[in-house]
């Protein structure tokens, strides 16, 4: 068995809409899981029309998942941080403080469409934030970082759910932590800040943690907690957290690069975090969190 499921932001789904796809592929009744907001309902296979449906959908600015029904509430919910949980790239707003925000922003929207090797580009960006006063990284982040719209929800939801929910990112510790500490993640995972005399030395500790290390930490974090990956919730935006989309029971690309979209099953455009709530069966009335 399969669930359909569509979520548009809120009040942007009509019942109309979910009724009529739902005739048209012989569903069962439609479930509203938001009023105006997400519906889902279920069906005996994947229909074979599904991504041109999803692209005339999308037209509509509404997003269109399906999946199979068993298992679909996760038990591990592992999440990228830049342009995922928060609305930024933290190197990049370093940057902007150093002066040098237009390059590095150019050659991070390109690493992470994956048309550069993620640590070379890393390591290139950091040499340029070379000599920035530690200081700093506490006003980037009072003064510029956003927590995404659903992210407090959507791990206060699985963890009150009993679902463990780790941060795992290309970014820094001195981000990963207090972004973790404030959504309420039980463990986080990111680079370390080479700092010394209280400046930026330009380079950041070994082993890189790039699109392998999100691999490993997914497998690593299953096995601690007795699961499999298979009952693990993935989410990220680009190419270095293909890896662990497609290793995760279940993938999702959210506001991703198309080069990334295009390559997973599961692809929230329009919608907010609460999307991978409304994906594994979750009312909005069962939200925590917020």
């Amino acid at each position: 068995m399969h669930v359909a499921t569509l979520i548009a932001r809120p009040g942007g789904l009509e019942p109309s809409l979910a009724e009529s796809l739902r005739n048209a592929w012989g569903g069962g009744a439609v479930q509203w899981l938001g009023p105006d907001e997400a519906a889902e309902f279920t069906l005996e296979a994947a229909p074979a029309n599904l991504w041109d449906v999803w692209d005339d959908l999308q037209k509509l600015r509404v997003d269109l998942a399906v999946q199979r029904a068993e298992g679909r509430q996760k038990r591990l919910l592992i999440a990228d941080m830049d342009s995922t949980m928060i609305g930024q790239e933290c190197i990049d707003e370093l940057a902007e403080v150093a002066g040098v925000g237009a390059h590095v922003r150019a050659v991070t929207a390109r690493a992470m469409n994956g048309e550069l090797d993620f640590e070379g580009a890393l390591l290139e960006r950091m040499a340029l934030l070379k000599g920035l006063p530690e200081a700093v990284i506490a006003d980037v982040l009072a003064s510029r970082i956003t927590h995404a719209p659903g992210a407090a929800a959507l791990v206060g939801t699985m963890r009150a759910n009993g679902a463990h929910t780790a941060l795992v990112s290309g970014g820094f510790t001195a981000f990963t932590g207090p972004v973790a500490a404030a959504l309420g993640f039980d463990e986080h995972r990111a680079n370390v800040l080479g700092i010394e005399g209280g400046v930026l030395t330009g380079d950041v500790a070994r082993p890189i943690l790039g699109r392998q290390a999100k691999i490993d930490a997914l497998d690593q974090i299953a096995a601690r907690l007795g699961i499999g990956v298979q009952d693990a919730l993935a989410v990220g935006d680009g190419a270095n957290d293909l890896g662990m989309l497609g290793h995760a029971g279940a993938g999702v690309a959210l506001h991703a690069k198309p080069s990334v979209a295009a390559q997973c099953d599961l692809r929230i455009n329009h919608g907010d975090l609460t999307a991978l709530l409304f994906l594994q069966g979750y009312a909005r009335s069962e939200f925590a969190g917020v």
